[in-house]
């Protein structure tokens, strides 16, 4: 899984040209999302089995999809970028005719020679990644997968059925009431497969983020009338169907804003030269936090009730700002020529002076 949520955005970004490559690294977002629905029915049908074994069942249907990405992976081809890294600059050309189906590839083709020979310079990515003019890149490889966490997603996804026996909700309904928001996530990520190229990624993660902050309040706060602060009480069932919705609209939000771009974006921003310590930054953190949360949720919950949703409310309050200031607009900018987004920034540029452009000869070359 880690190997990839490490490789899988970065090939799609290097192999998707500039205008697609949102809706095409939202693909794997889709796929996962469709995997999650899917876990969710079998684990559905699997309750039904008798004598207890349905669990043994569902666990080795996991090896389905193993096997398919397993043999699958033998078949898929290397990026120009990768190639162009590993010294073969021909089979980088033909790579690139043969995935824009053009010959017109000039362009594009002088920015990986450039790239390449700033990446040929750059001996310890580890150690570069540190300095002060990928200040802004290192920034987002930290926060966006922290704040993907901290949204309380993983609460709805780890934990919905817990959530919603919690909630009034028994049995095999707390179970049906998980597939429903894994069809919400499935349907989240169809809808921002076909808008992030048009709207843009800022506009996603801001729309979104507007959305969770209001059904978070929503939700904590039906809790709170109910159950108050003992977190004893009953909930109707038209105050249950008023918290699945909520939390299905919570759910859209998010697979749509934090949960597609979460990976998309910081699989784009990376210079060729740190692109994949900058990526096993990514992943690692929101390994870190994913772990956090899964193992403080339940803690949570008890001591905090439905504080537990203003929580969470909070924190979607925070990463949205942190995107309204500082995440610049990258749809449409070709990856390695991405430096200018960030050399245009009112706050970045501060840290990227004319002797740190690395890719000057970017321009120069490719136009």
């Amino acid at each position: 899984w880690y190997a990839c949520m490490q490789s899988v955005p970065v090939y799609l970004s290097e192999m998707a040209p500039a205008h697609l490559r949102g809706m095409l690294n939202i693909g794997f977002q889709l796929m996962i999302t469709i995997g999650i629905l899917a876990a969710e029915l079998i684990n559905y049908g699997t309750n039904k089995i008798k004598g207890g074994h349905g669990w043994r069942v569902s666990l080795a249907l996991a090896a389905v999809p193993a096997v398919i990405i397993t043999v699958g992976a033998l078949f898929l081809p290397d990026t120009p970028n990768s190639l162009m890294e590993r010294g073969h600059p021909e089979a980088s050309r033909r790579m690139l005719r043969r995935i824009r189906g053009t010959d017109d590839i000039g362009e594009e083709y002088a920015d990986l020679v450039a790239a390449r020979e700033i990446s040929k310079q750059v001996q310890h990515p580890w150690r570069n990644i540190l300095m002060r003019k990928y200040r802004a890149q290192l920034t987002m490889a930290v926060l966006i997968p922290f704040f993907q966490q901290v949204s309380g997603i993983n609460v709805i996804n780890f934990y919905a059925p817990v959530l919603f026996e919690t909630l009034g909700f028994k049995g095999d309904a707390s179970l049906l009431s998980s597939v429903m928001t894994g069809g919400v996530l499935v349907l989240g990520s169809v809808v921002s497969m076909f808008t992030v190229d048009r709207l843009g990624r800022r506009k996603l993660f801001l729309q979104g983020g507007a959305q969770m902050l209001v059904s978070q309040i929503a939700v904590g706060t039906l809790i709170a009338v109910r159950f108050g602060t003992s977190g004893v009480g009953e909930m109707p069932r038209g105050y249950a169907a008023a918290v699945v919705l909520f939390i299905c609209v919570y759910v859209a939000g998010f697979v749509w804003s934090w949960g597609a771009l979460g990976w998309l974006v910081p699989s784009e921003i990376f210079p060729l030269e740190i692109r994949s310590a900058g990526q096993s930054i990514t992943v690692s953190v929101n390994m870190l936090f994913t772990f956090v949360i899964a193992q403080a949720f339940l803690t949570m919950l008890c001591h905090m009730k439905f504080g537990l949703f203003y929580f969470f409310a909070g924190w979607v309050v925070i990463m949205t700002a942190f995107v309204a200031l500082f995440l610049p607009e990258t749809k449409n900018v070709p990856m390695e020529e991405m430096v200018l987004v960030w050399k245009g920034h009112w706050f970045w540029s501060r840290f990227i002076g004319d002797a740190d452009d690395i890719h000057t000869g970017v321009n120069v070359l490719g136009k």
